[in-house]
């Protein structure tokens, strides 16, 4: 008999700048964040290779983004998955701010110092 498979769970980890998945209490990715005024930019996600092909990305960012909605935040897409989400699903579209060559000057500064 085969154990049923184990629902993600996604978490905020302010302390990281991240949302992360775990599936069965193992960490299987992440999406980075930094927050500038009432933005929250996102610029790098990533699911471990050992949990690819399950839509984990898919449900790690559709809750990230349900919670900056949720917080009354504005989202940039920098991360190009996340840019890539956005473009498919239309319902956070009127959070979604573009990203601009300042926002990119930034987050450089914020990610080197």
């Amino acid at each position: 008999m085969t154990q049923p498979a184990a629902l993600p769970v996604v978490t905020r980890a302010d302390d990281r700048h991240r949302y992360e998945i775990t599936v069965d209490g193992r960490l299987a990715g992440f999406t980075e964040y930094r927050d500038l005024g009432e933005q929250r930019v996102f610029y790098h996600t990533e699911i471990d290779d050992a949990f690819a092909g399950q839509g984990l990305a898919f449900q790690l960012v559709q809750q990230a983004l349900t919670d900056v909605r949720d917080t009354g935040r504005r989202i940039v897409p920098v991360c190009p998955y996340v840019a890539k989400f956005l473009r498919k699903q239309e319902e956070f579209s009127d959070i979604t701010d573009p990203v601009t060559v300042e926002i990119r000057h930034w987050l450089r500064a914020q990610l080197s110092g």
